[in-house]
């Protein structure tokens, strides 16, 4: 018995021995300061794969921060991930081709401020948000969009559901957490009489039966605006002139781990069927001769610049001029 019990203890220790790859005591303290922050905890099989993971994606950060790039990377809430897990829990699975089709935008001559931001113009902006483990993004870049519109119309600022949206606008063509489009979504609005706020339909970052209420609708779409596909300057309009975009592009492996600057890829396609995660234009500006956008993502306000990014303005970068979109509120 005492034999079997030995060769037992051995065969554990030489399996934690395949377990525990040679990693620096630098970086599995960098890895613990990291769980800490983060509140992760793992068993012992499961700490040494996502340690591998965490150094792997913290060796291409450093990598990338030492080259000559507009945009640096750091470790957030994603680094312990591989990019094909980050996609399938946070990004749109069911492929979204916004169709290339005229927009009903109509574009003035301008001129346009050189820098705009409604995060400043007054009280049209809601706080940044989470998605969390659901692919729904498209949800919280629509009712951004709509807080936002309706903000501008009636000067009330109102945190609307995401849930409702996901429960209940698959009829067009959006698929709860695998992927939507917002001009799909406000093509529900218009049908469905209404959006009711946050607090009436809560989020709970998963599909759900349809409980929508049209009694309580708080927030109303009586037209969507689709803007040309790939006319940039269509967006820009706007976005100067009436009120945030929303808008969707392609997140490659390279924007998972973004802390700030101007993001751009040579790794993303610009083209309408490549488009996997929908997010908000809140303004536009230059900085050091680079025009950018200014974006509100939906993965919490820990991410990249207090929950907003810089994007590459006036090259479609990642397709992100592919199927922008915007609501008329009644």
């Amino acid at each position: 018995m005492a034999i079997h019990i030995t060769a037992l203890l051995i065969l554990a220790v030489l399996h934690l021995a395949h377990l525990a790859p040679s990693f620096s005591s630098e970086e599995e303290y960098q890895f613990k300061t990291w769980m800490i922050k983060y509140n992760r905890a793992y068993d012992l099989e499961e700490y040494y794969h996502r340690l591998q993971i965490f150094t792997e994606n913290k060796q291409r950060i450093d990598r990338h921060n030492a080259g000559d790039h507009k945009y640096t990377m750091g470790v957030n809430q994603f680094s312990d991930m591989t990019f094909t897990e980050f996609r399938k829990s946070f990004l749109l699975t069911v492929p979204q081709n916004c169709s290339a089709t005229k927009g009903g935008h109509f574009r003035t001559n301008g001129p346009y401020p050189d820098s705009v931001d409604w995060r400043k113009k007054g009280n049209y902006v809601t706080p940044v948000k989470n998605q969390g483990p659901c692919g729904s993004c498209w949800t919280f870049s629509t009712t951004g969009c709509l807080e936002s519109v309706t903000a501008i119309a009636t000067g009330k600022l109102l945190l609307l559901s995401e849930q409702q949206l996901v429960d209940c606008a698959q009829a067009f063509n959006n698929h709860g957490c695998n992927g939507g489009l917002p001009s799909q979504a406000f093509e529900y609005l218009k049908y469905s009489k209404g959006l009711m706020t946050e607090d009436d339909y809560p989020y709970t970052a998963q599909d759900g039966t349809c409980k929508y209420k049209p009694e309580m609708a708080a927030a109303f779409v009586k037209e969507v605006v689709n803007i040309t596909t790939y006319v940039e300057m269509d967006m820009v309009d706007a976005v100067a002139r009436l009120n945030p975009v929303s808008l969707a592009f392609e997140v490659t492996s390279d924007f998972m781990q973004y802390q700030d600057g101007v993001y751009s890829s040579t790794e993303c396609h610009n083209t309408t069927d490549m488009v996997n995660h929908a997010v908000l234009a809140v303004g536009y500006g230059v900085e050091k001769g680079t025009p950018y956008w200014i974006v509100k993502n939906s993965w919490g306000a820990g991410w990249g610049m207090q929950g907003y990014f810089l994007i590459a303005r006036g090259k479609n970068m990642c397709g992100l001029a592919a199927c922008s979109s915007y609501p008329i509120t009644i």
